[in-house]
């Protein structure tokens, strides 16, 4: 076969094979002609003159994600780093302008980003740009759409993803962090123990209330014990004092025997020779005795005391007024 008519099929199956092309989805193709724009095609099986016709570029029509970091200064002289994430797209009615009106778009979004960002954050406290993030990421969503819009692209969201001030701001916002929690836990630790304190001096005085009640009603059936018993003695003979003075005998013997009875007790009674409870008798009939006289001579001074009246002549005489003296 003929060289010439070999190339000549080769060359024809390639012009005929270059006619076609594919576009992919969220894809836009810009095809010029002679350097001169043509269309713009979709996605799919798309057809063009050979050598004529060319692809000038692809445009993504995806939503897509530029991160900025940028570095600037707070109202309070604090230097920050902030990652700002702009996501944004290609409007597919506007892909001319897009392809034909900006070279680097990703340049032109990072200057406006920065722009924005440093005309903000000075105006805010270190505090302030955490708490207020979203008013920052408003701000440059705002300019970026009035700018790129221009351009045939539109900002979907801008997100301020990551504050970083200086390591040693943050260990000093640590620092301050940790000391007011510890002066919340002390107060609330200060609380508690005054709770458990004012708890249990509340207890101890019912306790002691209550123990202050057990003990009269103690002394209480004690004493009318003692008057039941003084009575018994006094109908066989036993007159009060003698019956006073062995109710007391009995008692301090029930109480050594008690004492006794506890091997682990140390409790040393004084005194404690076999002559206590014959001196203890004797002392209490003779202050009964002491105590009788005694009350008799006051009951017999009582009444040998006389009672000055109105009618009593030295209280006449006392009241009587005095007479002038005669002028001379």
């Amino acid at each position: 076969m003929n060289p010439l008519l070999i190339f000549i099929i080769v060359f024809g199956l390639f012009i005929f094979l270059s006619s076609f092309f594919t576009v992919k989805q969220q894809t836009a193709v810009i095809i010029e002609r002679f350097g001169k724009f043509l269309s713009i095609r979709q996605s799919g099986l798309q057809l063009k003159i050979p050598l004529i016709d060319r692809i000038a570029g692809r445009v993504n029509l995806k939503i897509q994600q530029l991160d900025v970091i940028i570095e600037t200064k707070t109202k309070d002289n604090v230097f920050v780093k902030l990652k700002v994430s702009v996501q944004f797209m290609v409007v597919k009615e506007t892909v001319y302008d897009a392809f034909y009106k900006l070279e680097y778009p990703h340049d032109q979004i990072t200057s406006y980003v920065f722009d924005v960002v440093r005309a903000e954050v000075p105006k805010l406290k270190l505090d302030d740009v955490f708490e207020r993030k979203d008013d920052i990421a408003i701000a440059v969503k705002r300019e970026l759409n009035e700018a790129m819009t221009t351009y045939g692209y539109t900002i979907i969201n801008t997100l301020v993803t990551d504050i970083d001030p200086d390591i040693q701001v943050k260990n000093a916002m640590n620092r301050i962090n940790a000391a007011d929690r510890e002066k919340t836990v002390a107060e609330f630790e200060a609380e508690a123990s005054r709770i458990r304190i004012v708890a249990k001096a509340q207890a101890e005085a019912e306790s002691k209330k209550l123990q202050g009640q057990g003990i009269a009603d103690q002394r209480r059936e004690i004493a009318r014990g003692l008057v039941e018993s003084v009575d018994v003695l006094n109908k066989v003979g036993i007159n009060s004092q003698e019956a006073s003075a062995l109710i007391v005998v009995t008692q301090h013997y029930d109480t050594l025997q008690a004492i006794g009875a506890d091997t682990n007790s140390n409790l040393i009674l004084l005194p404690n020779s076999p002559q206590a409870g014959s001196d203890m008798l004797n002392n209490m009939v003779a202050s009964f005795s002491a105590s009788n006289q005694v009350g008799e001579m006051m009951k017999k001074t009582k009444r040998s005391k006389p009672t000055i009246t109105d009618n009593t002549p030295d209280y006449q005489e006392l009241q009587a007024p005095e007479e002038p003296e005669e002028e001379v």
